[in-house]
């Protein structure tokens, strides 16, 4: 039964820390940027976009295509990023444990 105990003890720990992680990635901002630093957008750690800034230049209607792709590719560079801030925060957690298979951060 000890083990058991100590057992429930960790489970319960490793559950404080995963919501402290969580809360820190919330908190977070993460930057992403494409066309040399021409087009920017900022996320929070849920991913959901904050800001966008771009380079004046672009807003002619004829680059107005390369203006859009460019929004795209900065998205994916800032959720690409925080992808991999949210997998090293979670292995600090869970000391490199792997989760089951659908379980992702941030919920």
């Amino acid at each position: 039964m000890k083990n058991l105990a100590g057992l429930m003890k960790q489970a319960t720990q490793m559950q404080a820390r995963m919501e402290e992680m969580q809360a820190k990635l919330e908190a977070m901002t993460i930057e992403g940027s494409a066309g040399a630093g021409m087009v920017t957008i900022t996320m929070n750690g849920k991913g959901d976009m904050k800001a966008i800034r771009i380079d004046p230049k672009l807003a002619d209607p004829a680059e107005m295509e390369m203006l859009q792709d460019l929004i795209l590719a900065a998205s994916a560079d800032a959720r690409k990023k925080l992808d991999t801030t949210a997998s090293e925060e979670m292995k600090k957690v869970t000391g490199g444990l792997s989760l089951p298979g659908g379980m992702k951060f941030p919920f």
